[in-house]
């Protein structure tokens, strides 16, 4: 069953990213590259890579793609070949040549996905979840910041303070009317 599960975000992970190389629409690359990130956070959960898998989605998937998702939608131009003025209602292309098929397959395909989601799920052995894992099962998160915070103590602050740096530094570049005005 592991097999199965890796093989799929394996499968998930590289097909997102063939799509987003083959896309011209920069949106669709945007959710592609969320299914990419969400294929290589279940690979690290299946290498027992908690922290990793937990900042992938947290850094990755909650800050810098909506970040990009919306600079796309804020900078996105309108087309400028449809009239203004047109009392044409607007309408979704997809829905126009298939009917009401559409929603029909929709559904068929989010409940097929969520049945297959439900039984891996189901099915897979997760220590975590059955309590039997506090034996041979350790977080990496400890190890982590016993790490960060001795070994790798002056390392982390530099990253810090290089981090702090460039907070500085681009926040002075994107407020020019700021420095014109005092």
């Amino acid at each position: 069953m592991i097999q199965i599960a890796f093989y799929g975000f394996a499968a998930l992970a590289i097909g997102a990213a063939l799509a987003i190389l083959l896309t011209r629409n920069v949106l669709y690359a945007a959710f592609f590259l969320l299914l990419t990130l969400l294929g290589v956070a279940g690979l690290f959960v299946l290498a027992s890579a908690d922290f990793l898998a937990i900042a992938q989605i947290m850094i990755y998937v909650g800050g810098v793609l909506v970040l990009v998702i919306f600079g796309v939608m804020l900078t996105h131009k309108k087309n400028t070949g449809t009239d203004i003025n047109s009392q044409t209602p607007n309408t979704i292309p997809a829905l126009n040549r298939s009917g009401s098929y559409a929603w029909l397959v929709a559904v068929l395909v989010a409940g097929s996905l969520f049945i297959a989601l439900y039984t891996l799920l189901a099915r897979a052995n997760f220590s975590l979840l059955n309590g039997s894992g506090s034996v041979g099962w350790q977080s990496s998160i400890g190890t982590i910041g016993k790490q960060l915070m001795t070994e790798y103590l002056i390392p982390f602050e530099i990253t810090g303070i290089l981090l702090l740096a460039a907070l500085v530094g681009a926040t002075y570049l994107a407020a020019p009317h700021v420095r014109k005005n005092n």
